[in-house]
């Protein structure tokens, strides 16, 4: 029974100090006074069953390992969390529909109280295309923002012909389109020199 206390004790300092707790600490993990973890650390007893699973559980270890010897003594590895990943697309598309569901509350709203407005339906395609040009730009470093742009600029003149009743809103489209194309192709890539693998090394002269 001696040596029994004697492998627990060895077995709890060990593992106390390991994870870097004092006696008052651990015994406050377990509800116990710091007098009875120096008590076991001295090997002057030995604690229940139960008092052994709460041990095993703080150090992520089993009962019997606290109670043999260093060659038989083992941890229990506690499985790996797996990080949490989020899917971009249907973050995008939930935001999206999300806007779309706003809009049919709001255009519900004023159907029944103020009779239909349709401009309040039709500014979701605005939105859905602002928010798809800022996840676009944040997450996919703003490849095919042109496209997202021009399109942007489209709704927003075809609202404006909607809200206005008048064709020349039409003649704005051309011109806003090209500013688009222009200012997204203001940037170009630095083109880079080719060098040679060895510069220092002196050409070789062919062989005659």
């Amino acid at each position: 029974m001696d040596e029994l206390k004697a492998i627990f004790a060895s077995n709890l300092i060990k593992l106390r100090t390991g994870a870097g707790m004092t006696q008052a600490e651990l015994g406050e993990r377990i509800h116990y006074s710091d007098k009875s973890i120096s008590k076991w650390e001295r090997a002057e007893a030995i604690p229940d069953a139960y008092v052994l699973t709460l041990l095993a559980e703080v150090f992520s270890t089993s009962v019997s390992a606290l109670l043999t010897g260093e060659k038989e003594w083992e941890y229990i590895e506690k499985p790996e969390e797996k990080p949490v990943t989020y899917s971009r697309p249907f973050v995008i598309l939930s935001t999206v529909a999300g806007i779309w569901t706003l809009c049919i509350i709001e255009f519900v709203l004023f159907w029944i109280f103020n009779g239909i407005h349709w401009i309040a339906l039709l500014a979701g395609f605005p939105l859905s295309l602002i928010t798809l040009l800022v996840f676009n730009s944040v997450w996919y470093r703003g490849r095919r923002n042109m496209y997202i742009i021009a399109a942007l600029v489209l709704c927003v003149v075809l609202l404006l012909l909607y809200a206005l009743r008048n064709w020349q809103v039409l003649l704005i489209l051309l011109p806003a389109e090209l500013v688009v194309w222009l200012a997204c192709h203001i940037r170009r890539p630095a083109k880079t020199k080719r060098t040679p693998a060895n510069p220092a090394q002196p050409p070789q002269p062919e062989n005659q």
